[in-house]
């Protein structure tokens, strides 16, 4: 039984947020991710995908930034919430990500299969 979906909820409610600077995305290159994480994404054609990556940038940044924000994957939920991604913008949430809940997510992201978003 795959239980990486309840792995995925429980890490996203231990992952701080934060405001980030109207029209930034900075953070928003190509990353990896889980293909549970993945599989809540809207399909990309392989065109949308080869133009995002020529510009080095993320399949769902849009005009207004990320379009799939409130299911953002893991890896880009903790940019800016650790000393270890720090936001360019110097902006932060309140109370840092807990250094175990880090390590948890890193955890994930090397054993799980990952897939290029």
């Amino acid at each position: 039984m795959n239980n990486n979906p309840q792995i995925i909820a429980r890490l996203r409610e231990q992952i701080p947020t934060f405001e980030c600077v109207e029209g930034c995305h900075d953070c928003c290159g190509p990353v990896t991710t889980s293909s549970d994480e993945m599989a809540r994404l809207p399909v990309k054609s392989d065109s949308e995908h080869d133009a995002a990556l020529k510009e080095f940038n993320c399949v769902h940044l849009g005009q207004s930034g990320c379009e799939v924000y409130n299911e953002r994957p893991l890896i880009c939920r903790l940019f800016g919430t650790t000393p270890n991604m720090p936001c360019p913008n110097d902006r932060r949430p309140e109370k840092m990500v807990e250094p175990k809940v880090e390590r948890q997510v890193h955890h994930f992201i090397a054993n799980t299969r990952q897939v290029l978003v």
